[in-house]
Formats: structure tokens, C-alpha cells, sequence
């Protein structure tokens, strides 16, 4: 490499030195990124995966134990079934928080 010229400066040499790095590395840039994405496109095809990266959500299984509390977000059919009450709040308030209710058995012991 020829010595630069004194009047350089040091953002220019930079500046040269960094344009020369990447425009060697980018074609090895873009074939990576191309194999990747054709890999995963692939991938995706062969799975039978939705169009846009949507995947369904998997089914739950069924819940067999509930405990409540305030910051649920639904009460399970069986737990309204065995209380008769259709609510996390009117269920917290009659059994309190922390009552662990489960399927198949009866369910716990109101608060006093």
C-alpha cells in the first residue's frame, strides 16, 4: 500500500480504510443474508406455517387446578360450576385469596 499523501487526514484514512473493508465483505454479506432467509423460508414451507410468520397458538390443556386471585384473568367452567358464583371477585371474596379449588373435588372452605 502506497504511503499517503502528508496533507491526509486522519478522517480521511479512515474513512478510505473503512469503504475498502466493506466493500469487500459485502458480497459475503449478501449471500449470507440471502441463504439464511432462503433457509428459513424453506423451513417455514415445509412445517405448513402461515403466511407471515403467523403460527396458530397451540391448544391449551385442560385446567384442572385454579387457585384464585385478583389478578386472574378468567375462572375455569368447573370452578363456576362447584361455587356457583361466575366471577374472580365475588369467588376472592367469598373464599379469599390463595383458595385452591381443583377438578373432580370439592371445593374449599369459605372464609369466615
Amino acid at each position: 500500500m502506497p504511503r499517503p499523501a502528508r496533507s491526509s487526514s486522519l478522517d480521511a484514512l479512515i474513512r478510505d480504510a473503512a469503504a475498502d473493508v466493506v466493500a469487500r465483505i459485502t458480497p459475503a454479506l449478501a449471500k449470507q443474508f440471502s441463504d439464511l432467509v432462503r433457509d428459513g423460508v424453506s423451513r417455514k414451507l415445509a412445517t405448513g406455517a402461515r403466511a407471515g410468520g403467523a403460527s396458530r397458538r397451540a391448544r391449551r390443556g385442560d385446567i384442572t387446578k385454579w387457585v384464585a386471585d385478583n389478578r386472574a384473568r378468567r375462572v375455569p367452567n368447573f370452578v363456576i360450576e362447584a361455587t356457583g358464583l361466575d366471577t374472580k371477585k365475588k369467588i376472592v371474596a367469598k373464599y379469599g385469596p390463595g383458595a385452591a379449588f381443583e377438578k373432580g373435588k370439592p371445593s374449599p372452605k369459605p372464609k369466615a
